[in-house]
């Protein structure tokens, strides 16, 4: 089996030197509109695509290193210098801690004796109790009400 490989056809409307006037877009800020060549253009836009890659690739290289300063944060002699590299990277230096926690609650709750006479306290409980952290830095995954009973 042979494999031919074929180059696309330049079409007959394609012009390298043609001017265009394009948006650039910076930031937040008004719009410019800039004129050049197709191939100033073109080669502009292989440059970002490569700039895309080596970013991609330096992206990857920090949460390695990261990695690295975490695993060793602890038990390093040099914590200074760990702290430094990770500031000129723009490291955040923390760690996940999986917790557990036991909570007592207690309260009232009114039920209206016409209407909510058969009302099952505790599954009203275990349906509509919650818990939430008021901290950023705190995820609640999993939760579980248990041993409900009326005082």
């Amino acid at each position: 089996m042979t494999t031919e490989t074929t180059t696309p056809a330049v079409p007959d409307t394609y012009n390298p030197n043609l001017l265009v006037t394009y948006k650039v877009i910076r930031g937040y800020s008004d719009a410019e509109y800039q004129t050049d060549k197709v191939t100033s253009i073109e080669w502009d836009l292989h440059n970002a695509r490569q700039a895309q890659k080596r970013v991609g690739v330096f992206e990857d290289k920090i949460r390695t290193v990261k990695d690295i300063i975490t695993e060793a944060y602890a038990d390093s002699e040099d914590q200074e210098t760990l702290r430094a590299i990770a500031e000129a990277l723009d490291i955040a230096l923390t760690r996940t801690v999986e917790w557990s926690a036991t909570i007592e609650v207690s309260g009232t709750m009114e039920l209206d004796l016409l209407e909510d006479y058969e009302t099952d306290v505790e599954q009203e409980i275990y349906d509509n109790l919650t818990v939430d952290s008021n901290h950023g830095n705190i995820e609640v995954i999993d939760q579980e009400v248990t041993n409900v009973r009326e005082n």
